[in-house]
């Protein structure tokens, strides 16, 4: 499998609000548990026309992961530090396209200066993050109705911010 990981344009917000819909709809059935009042809060904003506002938004970072010409995966970064999109096509993961979009994300993050990532989690997607070395704090409930996992990466000390500045230290006292 060939992969690109590119900036998304307005002209991918079709292609990626597909993505949304088939992983949210195929692969979170552990979290929507085929509750179509649920799955229906969920996909209400999923949108072209929605995924398209959200690429051009200043404020948001958006790419794809291109695999042999089709859109197989979408992320977002708000400029708050918050990992809003990480979705793949389901024939897509574990193929490298998550960990990709991921990486780069984490890398924009550090281009902005932000110290750590967060994001919600869904049941489904919770071990590919904890194996990145995101940290589990707890339960969220989302406003779609499904329980999410709030997880958090600090970023300034990892090797995903080789330049980020070192944390000033309180006292000058001697640490050994």
């Amino acid at each position: 499998m060939t992969l690109e990981i590119r900036i998304a344009a307005s002209t991918d917000a079709e292609a990626a609000c597909t993505v949304l819909r088939r992983s949210i709809k195929e692969c979170c059935e552990l979290d929507h548990q085929h509750d179509p009042t649920i799955l229906d809060a969920w996909l209400g904003n999923k949108t072209p026309q929605m995924v398209a506002n959200w690429f051009s938004s200043p404020t948001n970072f958006s790419l794809v992961a291109v695999s042999e010409g089709t859109v197989v995966g979408v992320a977002l970064l708000t400029g708050a530090g918050k990992l809003a999109l990480c979705y793949l096509l389901p024939e897509a993961q574990g193929k490298g396209a998550g960990k990709a979009l991921l990486k780069r994300m984490e890398e924009q993050a550090c281009e902005w200066g932000v110290k750590a990532l967060q994001l919600h989690s869904t049941a489904t997607g919770r071990q590919f993050f904890a194996q990145r070395g995101y940290t589990d704090a707890g339960r969220v409930r989302s406003p779609y109705g499904v329980e999410t996992v709030f997880f958090w990466k600090q970023l300034d000390e990892d090797a995903t911010c080789p330049n980020a500045p070192k944390r000033k230290r309180f006292c000058n006292c001697n640490t050994v």
